[in-house]
This record gives structure tokens, C-alpha cells and sequence, in this order.
């Protein structure tokens, strides 16, 4: 037995060890395998082997220590466990023997996590359930989870959606306080808050949208005069109708955008008020933030001004219907259209002809890239994709859009607040591949600076339609920063302007109604509660988590439908190339599925300055936007990931062989 000096001894040295130990904060990272690596906020990654990666979690905060394993290599050793990011999941129930777990969907968790008996809450075999952790694994490796919630089970109807909503941990109904709110308000709100604003209600304003549509927040007219056109455009005006921080005001903050999920949308406001009392609803009297703007006869820009207006939109049109009578074609519905609002849309689409020529002479055009609309069933399970035709009435609307979004951001430019959206184009970690590429395949671009937003739009024109060994323009396009939300005005390079912002979708983001508020504060003094850094940062990630939600959802419905697809070959074209394989999207239908270059004959390479695969002895190649034809070859379950055979492909000219894979 030790004396009271060796003891005393054994503490002092325990202590110097803990005093001299080195570790290092950082944040772990989950792989697909069951090691991890702790991300150090020094900078670097610091490998953690299994047994200490079942000590935590994916997004964990922790202290480690690093050891020596071998010459040369080191692995963490987790220390201390700082704070744990991870509270709720989704999964699926399994029993096995006496033992109740949950298997985490989650990526990042491979590993079953048990559920002691008083947190089951009767969830039965394969449920998909919505948990949280009951008890960190830190101690022991061997962490518990509790059931909150009871998803359902696989094959229900509208399964998918609510796995999804409780997956990105999305409200699918309304707190009290914002329930009791929406159904406070009513017409007779909108009569007191007409005090003060213009009366524009004899003006023939018309909204142009789908037929569906019910969240109506944008109506136009237009007017010639000697230089060009007067183009009004009326945006539904929420902010009128929420006091600011109310509980309506903090939960579209919370929500941060509508998410048009197929077949069931998730909005950003109660229907109450999204739908009905700010929708600009035919033959209502509705709210208005009003964007009068000058468009000169060559498409620019002149003066602009904003209004407070009361509007009642004279129709409710489709985009069939103002596309054929853009197009000269009569029918009854067209024929019964007011005078008034028949040359408004003639004006329009003049104007918006011109807008169009000028964007595409000093900024740039997106592509219309093929869109589909999915239709469900009855088990909210798709049952046809068809073909979503964008014509001209479509982009008359996106260039009155625009035009006003553009007046917004000159306008907050000028101010001490704003609320912007800023794309920086190329990825600055692609920069050293994108000048091998260029100066490779398009030399008399070399000199080009691509960070300036002169250079990036000369780079972006003249790859469009450049005759080149490779597809430079959708190998650039594959290497596009994110756009993001700033307070101070900054180039949006993607659209080649100077600066841009939001505010023509009030009811369905809140960036959008935000600019509201910054402009009506500015110009009419009227309240507001200005958003932190902080809070920036939180709209920003929860925009990002809503389009994260949309594409889990579509893909877990389109994984499903692909299973209908039959062996059949189908054309399509490669939208993505990657070290394992390639990416194939479908003509069709737009179906996406991946063909592994394990399914091929030989090894191949893949170029990252030309994003291509290399057969590694003929020279075989795929590239983007090559033609190919495939076939179906399952789904992978665990990624939902459709699965394609190749049957054939186009010969690209350097390659040496076209034959089948």
C-alpha cells in the first residue's frame, strides 16, 4: 500500500502530466467509414481512429490530444468533450433480441444507439422515429437516445415529407402565439392601414403566375411615354399588416423561406395572410410597396421611385395566357381582357424585350436550363414528370422582377443599412485549375481577371458559345461559389451587376420582407428591429437548410419513381463528373443517376482542370454535356442515389474508342 508521501508523489506527477499535456480544440467530423478526424481550429485535421470516434458525435466540440502510431503518423485522442452540437435526429427502430435501438439516418452516425425502455414511447419495429440524445457517449462510447416522436413507417402515404420535416428539424405547423395572430387579422385591417398610402386602385395592375397559385405578391403594368416605358411593380406588402418582432415576424425568421416541397408547399407565413389578406387577389384591395421605374427604349435603367399604394389587381392571369396573347393568338379569355389591361401587357412585354436586350449586352443571362414539374398521386408518390415549358411571359415577369431588385439595391447602396445578396463567381479554391483550363483551351482568355466583375462577365460570354476541345462554360459553371447574404453592397458576379438584393417575394422569403423594412424605414420612418451578424448568419443557414430539405425530398421521390423507369434505353447527358464515375441526366425527364466507373471496362483518371474522365490505356473519355444513352440499374437505398448502366456514348474527337461500357 502506498504511504502518504507516494500518494502525495503520484498526484503532483498526475497534475505536472495534466499541466504539461498539449490539446487542441476542434470540431469533429464524421466520414462515411467509422473513423472520423477532429477539424482543429488551428487549422489542420487531426485523424480520430473508431474507438475514439464512438466517443462522439458528428459536430462535437471536444479537447484532444495527439499521439504518435507510427513514424510520421498521429491520431487524437479525445481529452474533453466541450460541447455537443447534435441534439435531435431521425432514424429508424430496431429490436434486436432484448436490446430497442435507434439506427440513425443522419449521416455521420454509423452506429446503432440504444433506447432504454422508458424512452420507447411504443415506437414498433422499422417505425422511423424522431429522437434526441438521452446520454452522450463521451464516458464510455456507448450513448442513448430517447424517442420524441413516432414518424411512421415506410410505404405510408406522405412518409417521405414527414421524414424529411423532421430530418431538417422543420415545423410543419404554427406556434400559438403566431396561430392566434394570423387569425386576429382581417379585411377590415386592411381599410386602417389605408390611411396615407395612394390610392391606385383604378390602375389596370394584373398578376401573371401559375394557375395554382395563391401566394400572389407581385402585380405589373406598364405605360409608354417619350423615352421609353413607365413599368409599375406592385409587391404584396406583409409588413404592413406584422408588427415588427411579433410572433409571426420571428417565426418567417425562424422559417427563413416558403419550401416548395412537390405537392404539399411548407410557407413562411400562416395561409391566412400569405394567401388570402396580402395575396394580390383579383378585385381586392390589397396592400402595395410600389417600384415605378423608367425603362429607357434601350433597356436601361432610369429614375425610380417607391410608393405605399393600395392596388386592385384587375386579373389574375396564367402564363399560357399572356404567352399567347405575346404571340398573336386569340381566344375567348383573351378576347374578354379590359382594353386597358390587353395594351398594359403589349407594353410590358416591350419593355421587358428591351430589359432583356440590355442584360444580355452589359450583364449576364442564366441558360434556360430544362425545368420539370412532378406530379403525385394519391399516396403523394410521383406519378408523372412532365416537361415545365419557361415562354415569354415567364421571362417578361422575371425581367420586371429584376429591373425592380435592382432599383432596390441602388436605393440601399445609398443607405446606412442594407440587406444584399452577393456571388463572388469563381471558387477561390479552383482558382489554379480554372487558369490550366483557360490557358489550355481558351488562351485569348489568359489575361482575363476573373475576380473583377468585367473579367468574370467577359469570361462568362465569350466561353458561351467558344468552339473548344472541352465544354469550358460548363466546366466553369460546375466551379460557382454560393451566394450569400451580406449587409454591405458587393458584386453578384453570377448576374453581372454591380450589386443585388431581393424584395419582390415578401410572403415567401424573408430576406425579401426584410428589405422591406429596411426600405420603408428609410423613406416613411416606420419601425423596425435592424438583424445582428449573428442573425445573418442564422437566415443564411436556415435558406440553405430549406433548399437542403426540397432536394432530400425530390431525390427520396424521384429514387422511387426511377424504380418504374423499366430496362429500356434512355438519352441523356453528363451534368456531373466525379473521381468514381459520372453523373447522367436525363432528356426525358430530368431524372439524374450515376454510372460508376467500376461498371466500366478498364481503370480510369480523372482530370480535375477539365473535369474528365481518362480511360488510362485507349484514352476513352467523358466530359460534361456529353450525349449518352443508359439504362436503369437499380437504387441505392441507404443514398437514395438512382443507378444507371451505360449503353452507349458519344465519341468525343480525342478519344480513342466509342464502344459500349
Amino acid at each position: 500500500m502506498l504511504n502518504a508521501d507516494a500518494l502525495s508523489q503520484l498526484r503532483q506527477l498526475k497534475s505536472d502530466i495534466k499541466d504539461n499535456k498539449v490539446v487542441f480544440p476542434g470540431t469533429v467530423k464524421a466520414t462515411n467509414g467509422r473513423f472520423g478526424f477532429v477539424a482543429l481550429d488551428e487549422g489542420r485535421d487531426v485523424f480520430l481512429p473508431p474507438e475514439e470516434m464512438q466517443k462522439v458525435l458528428p459536430g462535437d466540440r471536444v479537447n484532444v490530444t495527439e499521439q504518435e502510431v507510427e513514424k510520421g503518423k498521429t491520431q487524437g485522442v479525445v481529452d474533453e468533450l466541450l460541447e455537443t452540437r447534435l441534439n435531435t435526429f431521425v432514424g429508424r427502430y430496431l429490436v434486436k433480441g432484448k436490446g430497442h435501438f435507434v439506427v440513425p439516418e443522419t449521416p455521420g452516425i454509423n452506429r446503432w444507439i440504444f433506447i432504454p425502455p422508458k424512452e420507447r414511447m411504443n415506437a414498433q419495429q422499422d417505425d422511423y422515429i424522431y429522437c434526441q440524445i438521452h446520454k452522450h457517449p463521451i464516458k464510455d462510447g456507448k450513448g442513448q437516445a430517447k424517442v420524441l416522436r413516432v414518424i411512421g413507417k415506410a410505404g405510408e402515404p406522405g412518409i417521405e415529407r414527414s421524414f424529411t420535416l423532421a430530418t431538417f428539424d422543420l415545423a410543419d405547423t404554427w406556434p400559438d402565439a403566431v396561430r392566434t395572430q394570423a387569425d386576429s387579422l382581417g379585411e377590415s385591417d386592411i381599410e386602417s392601414r389605408e390611411a396615407g398610402r395612394e390610392d391606385r386602385t383604378d390602375r389596370p395592375y394584373v398578376t401573371i403566375d401559375s394557375p395554382g397559385t395563391q401566394d400572389m405578391d407581385d402585380a405589373l403594368l406598364a405605360e409608354p411615354n417619350a423615352t421609353g416605358w413607365t413599368l409599375s411593380i406592385a409587391i404584396a406588402d406583409p409588413t404592413a399588416m406584422i408588427d415588427t418582432d411579433s410572433p409571426a415576424e420571428q417565426e418567417a425568421f425562424n422559417r427563413a423561406t416558403a419550401i416548395y416541397f412537390p405537392g404539399e408547399p411548407l410557407p413562411m407565413l400562416p395561409d391566412s395572410i400569405s394567401t388570402r389578406l396580402c395575396s394580390l387577389m383579383p378585385e381586392a384591395k390589397r396592400l402595395a410597396l410600389v417600384c415605378d421605374l423608367q425603362v429607357n427604349n434601350d433597356g436601361s435603367l432610369g429614375d425610380y421611385s417607391f410608393h405605399q399604394a393600395v392596388i386592385q389587381s384587375k386579373g389574375k392571369l396564367s402564363y399560357e395566357l399572356v404567352s399567347n396573347l405575346i404571340e398573336g393568338r386569340e381566344d375567348d379569355e383573351i378576347k374578354a381582357l379590359p382594353d386597358a389591361v390587353a395594351n398594359s401587357l403589349d407594353q410590358l412585354h416591350q419593355a421587358a424585350t428591351a430589359l432583356r436586350k440590355w442584360r444580355s449586352e452589359h450583364a449576364l443571362l442564366s441558360g434556360d436550363r430544362p425545368e420539370f414539374r412532378l406530379r403525385l398521386d394519391e399516396n403523394k408518390r410521383i406519378r408523372l414528370i412532365e416537361p415545365s415549358v419557361q415562354n415569354e411571359a415567364h421571362r417578361l415577369v422575371e425581367e420586371c422582377m429584376v429591373a425592380a431588385n435592382r432599383c432596390a439595391a441602388d436605393f440601399l447602396t445609398n443607405q446606412s443599412a442594407g440587406l444584399f445578396i452577393q456571388h463572388p463567381g469563381l471558387r477561390d479554391d479552383r482558382a489554379d485549375n480554372i487558369r490550366a483550363l483557360i490557358d489550355s483551351h481558351a488562351p485569348h482568355l489568359s489575361g482575363v481577371d476573373a475576380h473583377q466583375a468585367e473579367g468574370f462577365r467577359k469570361l462568362m460570354k465569350e466561353t458561351d458559345s467558344l468552339e473548344a476541345e472541352v465544354p469550358v462554360k460548363a466546366i466553369l459553371s460546375r466551379q460557382l461559389a454560393r451566394a450569400e447574404l451580406s449587409f454591405r453592397p458587393a458584386p453578384h458576379q453570377g448576374m453581372g451587376l454591380d450589386a443585388y438584393t431581393t424584395f419582390t417575394s415578401p410572403l415567401r422569403k424573408f430576406s425579401d420582407f426584410y428589405v422591406h423594412r429596411l426600405i420603408k424605414s428609410a423613406l416613411w420612418d416606420t419601425p423596425m428591429k435592424a438583424l445582428t451578424e449573428d442573425q445573418l448568419e442564422a437566415l443564411q443557414a436556415a435558406q440553405i437548410r430549406a433548399r437542403q430539405a426540397a432536394n432530400s425530398l425530390e431525390t427520396w421521390l424521384k429514387s422511387d419513381f426511377a424504380k418504374t423507369l423499366g430496362e429500356e434505353p434512355m438519352s441523356g447527358v453528363i451534368s456531373r463528373t466525379v473521381p468514381a464515375g459520372f453523373f447522367v441526366r436525363l432528356d426525358a425527364n430530368g431524372l439524374e443517376g450515376f454510372v460508376s466507373c467500376k461498371d466500366l471496362d478498364g481503370k480510369y483518371s480523372f482530370d480535375p482542370v477539365t473535369l474528365r474522365l481518362i480511360h488510362n490505356k485507349n484514352g476513352r473519355i467523358f466530359q460534361l454535356e456529353q450525349p449518352v444513352t443508359v439504362s436503369f440499374a437499380g437504387v441505392d437505398e441507404e443514398r437514395r442515389q438512382i443507378n444507371f448502366k451505360l449503353v452507349e456514348a458519344q465519341e468525343i474527337p480525342t478519344g480513342a474508342s466509342s464502344d459500349d461500357g
